[in-house]
Parts: structure tokens; sequence; C-alpha cells
């Protein structure tokens, strides 16, 4: 390289720092806000995170010194008078409170309570779903067949995690009503399927004997290692 081309190639390495010079001069303002924004947002959001960390730990204590009562109806009271800020938790400590509403005997109250949840649009389905389970299951001495059995299908669904459970009661509706064969063919169903619980399992497989019918051979194995096993 000559003598003129390495002056050059100093010129123009000078001349692309001088640029590069006043371009942050006059910008570099900006690249310095971005990074306090970056900063600023990641502070807030680990701040944001501590602070519904805690509050979920201060609601959870809440709600087991509410558990810590002799008597269910001042459970009940305990836990409705808690005012979570988030819906699952006030769904989770509602659903208690019915639940205690029930153990003192107080099944209008609870169904009450649990038709609340059930209407409260803005929660999560799983937790009105739950709240529709459970009020079935109370009011069952007081609601019809059709009634019941119409309430348990509304459950059942490709978005329904209470699915199998509502298919169970269905099959003991189907019991009920002497229609065996109906009963057997969902408590089959229940047996053979992949998400039901061993417990679950187990139930079907029960209930398909005690109807004398033999259940399947995976799903009497499945339900005699559930029964070993606990």
């Amino acid at each position: 390289m000559s003598d003129t081309d390495s002056f050059i190639d100093e010129v123009t390495e000078e001349v692309r720092r001088d640029r590069l010079f006043r371009l942050m001069k006059r910008y570099g303002w900006i690249a310095v806000l971005a990074v306090l924004v970056l900063v600023g947002g990641a502070a807030f959001n680990e701040y944001r995170k501590a602070q519904a960390t805690r509050a979920a730990q201060e609601t959870g204590d809440a709600m087991i010194a509410a558990l810590r009562n002799d008597d269910p109806l001042k459970r009940a009271e305990a836990l409705t008078a808690l005012a979570p800020e988030n819906a699952g938790a006030q769904a989770v400590a509602a659903l208690l409170a019915a639940g205690e509403q029930v153990n003192a005997g107080e099944f209008d109250a609870a169904a009450q309570a649990l038709a609340a949840i059930e209407a409260n649009a803005d929660l999560p389905l799983i937790y009105r779903q739950i709240a529709l389970f459970k009020k079935l299951a109370v009011q069952a001495g007081g609601l019809s067949v059709e009634e019941r059995r119409q309430g348990y299908e509304s459950l059942i669904g490709p978005n329904s995690r209470l699915r199998l459970m509502a298919e169970e009661q269905l099959a003991l509706i189907d019991i009920e009503t002497g229609d065996t064969e109906a009963a057997l063919e969902r408590l089959k169903m229940i047996a053979s399927d992949a998400g039901a619980t061993a417990g679950l399992r187990r139930r079907a497989t029960q209930l398909m004997v005690a109807l004398g019918a033999e259940p399947e051979t995976g799903a009497a194995t499945a339900a005699d290692a559930a029964t070993n096993g606990g």
C-alpha cells in the first residue's frame, strides 16, 4: 500500500469517527433513554412479581387461618370475609366457604353461593364448572332426574376438565332410572379413558362388577394396581 493510500484511509477513518461523534451528540440521548426504559421496565416487572407473590402468600395464610376455626359456620364466615385481589383466589375462597356451609347443614346458602360463582363470567371457566358440579350435588334432593341430567351433560365437552366426573354422575343417574345398559357403556368408557384418575377407574370398575358385568382387562388391571398401590 502506498503512502497516499494510507493517508486516504486515515482521513476516511477520521471522517467516520467525526460523523459518529456528531451522531452520538445528536441522538445519543435516545440510546440512553432506551437503556433506562429497559432497566426501569425490568425493575417494575420484578416489583410486580414480588407484590403478586406477597399477595398470594397473604391470601393463603388468611385462608389457612379461617379454616382453623372449629365451627364450620365460622369457617364459612371467615372465608366469605376475605377479599383477595386475584379472581382465582376469590373463587377458591368462595368454593371453600360453600363447602363449609354444606358441612354446617346450610344447604340453601351453599347452593346460592355456588350459583353466584357459576354465574360470574369474570371467573375462569374451570371455577364456574366446579361450582356447577358442586351445586348439582348440593341440590340433588330437590332437582328432578332430568334437571340433574341436563346439568351434568352441560359439563361434558372439549373444554371441560370435569367431563369424566360428570360422566360418572350420569352413569349413576342411568342406574337410578333403571337404564343399566347405558350406565355400563358410560362406565366402560370411563374405565378405559386415558384421562381418568386411578380412583375414578376403580369406582367405575366396581360399579360395573356390581351391575353384573365383567370389566375390560386393561381397566381391571389398572383398578387393581391403584387399589394395591394405595
